[in-house]
């Protein structure tokens, strides 16, 4: 949520800004702005809507400023207007703010500014900032510091936040800070950056230094200096990312989202070789197949698991539940993150507690993880909490927080619906299923090799999907141009998937969408069904593959349309439905990574042939750093 970038160095910063920018749209906004510091004056142009807006203001100017800031918003306080859009000023005008997150204690400092004679021109949280800044400054006196009067004015805010600061009278100077809310500076030749997310600042530098909380910095054209938020200057190294500028563009596709759908049979070859023992065989009873690289006390006396979770790392933590007990035999249960942190499970003993967050940034995650940290320390050893995370950014606030995370080697996704995060996660949950599945021995080794066997099948069978399907589902989405509802049906392992799908139709569709388990249609959902209302139901042969189809005969006497996520060369399921859209046969317990992709597929291209912005659907983010 909101976007920050800043510069200071030696190029015209505006478009270092406006690139940046444009590389954090992902992240969901509704105005956006810059400022810069040219010839003893700040420079702020704002714009409501998308980053064009702002462009076209910008067009036709000359602008050499070498130091500036700039915001993608995403509305919090105050509504989606340029009065609101970022960056805020103080009331001399002197003094710029960019911030993501949320000014808790904002009311009261708003009202405090506002008896000293500063004027607001907002009804933001952030715009206390560049006041509140301006006041220490005066307290300071004659020879005033921007850092120390940035120091200062950040230990009286409450909340989370991440802020970068510019000042008229300090051209050579760039202020950033962190509390709860992610920051990343960016090394380069005489030049430095910071920015909300690493994307904005693959195609200038590989050199990154991710702030932690509590942490400022002050960016000049000589360097870096980090300080504590108690004013001690702390020894940092930058370190270097191994992405490369071609991995945030569309190389040829119409929008990242398709674009990362077609890299997920990639993405579980990577997860593939990154957790599996290649040369494992199920004669080596001593040794797991999967390399996780945990620690031994992390699986011993393990007897219960807890999973937090949002969004769609909730329906991987779903599939996730069903891996774990139906393989590990443990006890596991899924809650949403937002709600744990406020009515959390009585204290159960030797817990593994796990945080799924494709962005490691999600904010109720990490309150989640830290509450569950925090609540345990007092007690006995067998209460002690062990924490895991499965991110796609292990460099992000989850790995500072957890001791150990499962790296799910998905890749940067830009778009904001996720797709090859989701399937990347479900492969980590393989991994650990597998994994306690052998070291308890709950499963026999030729059960385990088979299972290995078919996820080492997914990739070639996730490309003939993709290849076979999506052309026919293009066209077959010129059905739904009207439609205004459509219900997801699946059972087992495949309820989260049709949660996922219903999930990804409205996120970026903006259709009306709801998955249920097939056997609760009877009671209740049921009577919404109609002509006008497609059900799209997921049977895949295994336990429940009659009884799916069963549920979906009660759909068709209720003449809705049936659309079936099923294998071709069923005859039953071709008798039941009215379209079929063919996937592989797999084992059932690995047929969500299968079901999924087809899916993806047709809430895309609805969402496509509508016209809709697929990357960028309205009121989201991609990246949740607020509650």
């Amino acid at each position: 949520m909101c976007g920050i970038v800043g510069y200071i160095g030696t190029q015209v910063a505006s478009d270092i800004l406006l690139e940046g920018l444009r590389k954090l749209e992902y992240r969901g906004y509704d105005s956006a702005g810059i400022a810069t510091v040219l010839e003893g004056e700040i420079h702020c142009v704002r714009a409501k809507g998308k980053l064009h807006n702002l462009e076209e203001k910008l067009a036709g100017e000359t602008n050499p400023a070498r130091l500036g800031i700039g915001h993608t918003r995403w509305a919090t306080h105050g509504k989606p207007e340029e009065y609101n859009a970022h960056p805020h000023m103080d009331t001399k005008r002197r003094i710029a703010v960019v911030q993501n997150g949320i000014i808790e204690n904002y009311r009261e400092l708003r009202e405090e500014l506002k008896a000293l004679g500063h004027e607001f021109r907002s009804d933001t949280d952030t715009e206390v900032i560049p006041h509140l800044i301006a006041e220490e400054m005066k307290q300071q006196g004659a020879d005033p510091s921007l850092l120390e009067a940035v120091r200062q004015s950040v230990n009286k805010l409450h909340g989370a936040f991440a802020i970068a600061v510019i000042s008229a009278d300090y051209p050579d100077e760039l202020i950033v800070a962190r509390q709860q809310a992610p920051l990343v500076l960016g090394f380069g030749q005489g030049e430095f950056y910071c920015a909300s997310d690493t994307p904005a600042l693959v195609p200038y530098t590989r050199a990154v230094l991710p702030l932690e909380n509590g942490e400022l910095a002050q960016l000049t054209p000589l360097g870096v200096e980090v300080y504590s938020f108690e004013g001690q200057p702390l020894k940092k190294a930058p370190r270097t990312l191994n992405w490369n500028p071609v991995m945030v563009e569309k190389q040829g596709f119409k929008h990242f989202m398709l674009k990362e759908i077609y890299e997920q049979p990639g993405v579980v070859r990577a997860c593939l070789e990154a957790y599996f023992d290649s040369e494992w065989t199920p004669a080596d009873h001593l040794h797991s197949p999967v390399r996780l690289n945990l620690p031994e006390d992390y699986y011993s006396h393990l007897q219960q698991i807890q999973i937090v979770a949002c969004g769609t790392s909730w329906h991987a933590a779903l599939v996730g539940k069903y891996l774990l007990e139906q393989l590990a035999g443990i006890p596991t249960q899924v809650q949403y993150a937002s709600e744990f942190r406020y009515a959390p499970t009585p204290l159960t003993p030797h817990t593994l507690t796990i945080g799924v967050t494709q962005s490691g940034e999600t904010a109720d995650t990490l309150a989640a993880l830290e509450m569950e940290k925090q609540r345990r320390a007092m007690h006995s050893e067998e209460f002690q909490a062990r924490l895991l995370g499965i991110t796609n950014r292990p460099e992000s606030s989850l790995g500072d927080l957890v001791s150990h995370i499962i790296d799910t080697h998905a890749g940067i996704e830009i778009g904001v619906a996720a797709t090859k995060t989701f399937v990347a996660q479900l492969m980590a949950f393989y991994a650990l299923a597998l994994d306690l599945a052998q070291r308890r021995q709950t499963i026999g080794a030729g059960q385990l090799q088979d299972l290995i066997t078919g996820l080492r099948q997914l990739p070639a069978q996730l490309e003939t999907v993709l290849e076979s399907q999506e052309r026919y589902i293009e066209e077959f989405a010129h059905n739904f141009a009207e439609t205004q509802d459509f219900i997801f049906l699946g059972r087992g392992i495949n309820f989260p998937i049709a949660l996922e799908g219903a999930l990804k139709l409205k996120e970026i569709s903006y259709i009306h969408a709801e998955g249920y388990p097939a056997g609760e249609m009877k009671h209740g959902p049921i009577a919404l069904l109609d002509a006008k209302v497609p059900v799209v139901t997921i049977a895949m042969p295994g336990t429940v593959f009659e009884k799916v189809l069963s549920n979906a005969q009660e759909a068709r006497a209720r003449d809705a349309q049936l659309i079936g996520i099923t294998p071709m060369d069923e005859q039953e399921a071709e008798d039941t439905f009215d379209t079929l859209i063919p996937v592989p046969h797999v084992d059932e317990m690995l047929s969500p990574i299968v079901t999924v992709i087809p899916l993806q597929l047709l809430a895309y291209h609805i969402a496509a042939r509508r016209g809709l912005d697929v990357d960028q659907p309205r009121n989201l983010a991609k990246s949740v750093t607020v509650e």
